[in-house]
């Protein structure tokens, strides 16, 4: 049994590289193989059963062997191909990806020109609205400038003219202050000369009634 066995496994690892092609018999030569509809291998079966044979295995059941290796091997080839794809699909796969990749970037690129003609379309709109809100402010400023200046031009005007009023009345009564002055020394001095005439006046008549009194007395 275990000769037996270890021919099978002899068998299923060789079995894809042993062909006999110049056999004759009444079994057939070879099978072909199909995986997946699409790839074929060539098993010798012929050359199967006789090494069987060869190890003691009756045809019947060496002929059963091979058919079921076949079939198992016919399984495992088509789930292989299940997991593996051809060159061509490969290649194939790798243009459908590099058309994708080449897509995705044009498509990247004409997003970022498109976002960046967006972004300098609304930078050069935003530096027009902040040069204009820039000339309004700057001519508010002129305008609010000139008005108080011309406010404070006519107010210094006015306090111009209230100091030249105020100096005016003062000139006024001061020359009125002086001419009242001079007026009262005037009077002053008149008054002093009536008082030292009026002295004088008394005096000479106090002298005369003393004299006559004196006149009279001696």
């Amino acid at each position: 049994m275990a000769a037996y066995a270890a021919t099978c496994r002899r068998a299923v690892l060789l079995g894809t590289h042993l062909c006999s092609p110049n056999r004759v018999g009444s079994r057939p030569i070879s099978e072909l193989v199909k995986s997946n509809g699409k790839r074929l291998f060539l098993v010798d079966t012929l050359a199967l059963v006789r090494r069987l044979e060869s190890q003691g295995v009756p045809t019947k059941q060496a002929e059963a062997i091979t058919a079921a290796m076949t079939e198992v091997l016919n399984d495992s080839l088509e789930n292989i191909s299940y997991s593996f794809v051809s060159k061509g699909e490969m290649q194939k796969n790798e243009m459908t990806q590099e058309s994708n990749l080449s897509k995705f970037k044009t498509e990247v690129k004409s997003s970022q020109d498109h976002h960046f003609s967006l972004l300098q379309h609304e930078t050069e709109k935003l530096k027009s609205d902040i040069e204009k809100m820039r000339s309004e402010l700057r001519y508010e400023i002129d305008k609010v400038t000139a008005g108080q200046r011309l406010d404070l031009n006519l107010e210094k005007g006015r306090i111009r003219d209230e100091l030249n009023n105020q100096n005016q009345e003062t000139t006024n009564l001061t020359n009125k202050l002086d001419r009242e002055i001079h007026e009262l020394r005037a009077q002053l001095e008149a008054a002093k000369y009536d008082v030292i005439k009026y002295c004088i006046g008394t005096l000479a008549s106090v002298s005369a009634v003393g004299l006559a009194v004196i006149r009279i007395l001696m």
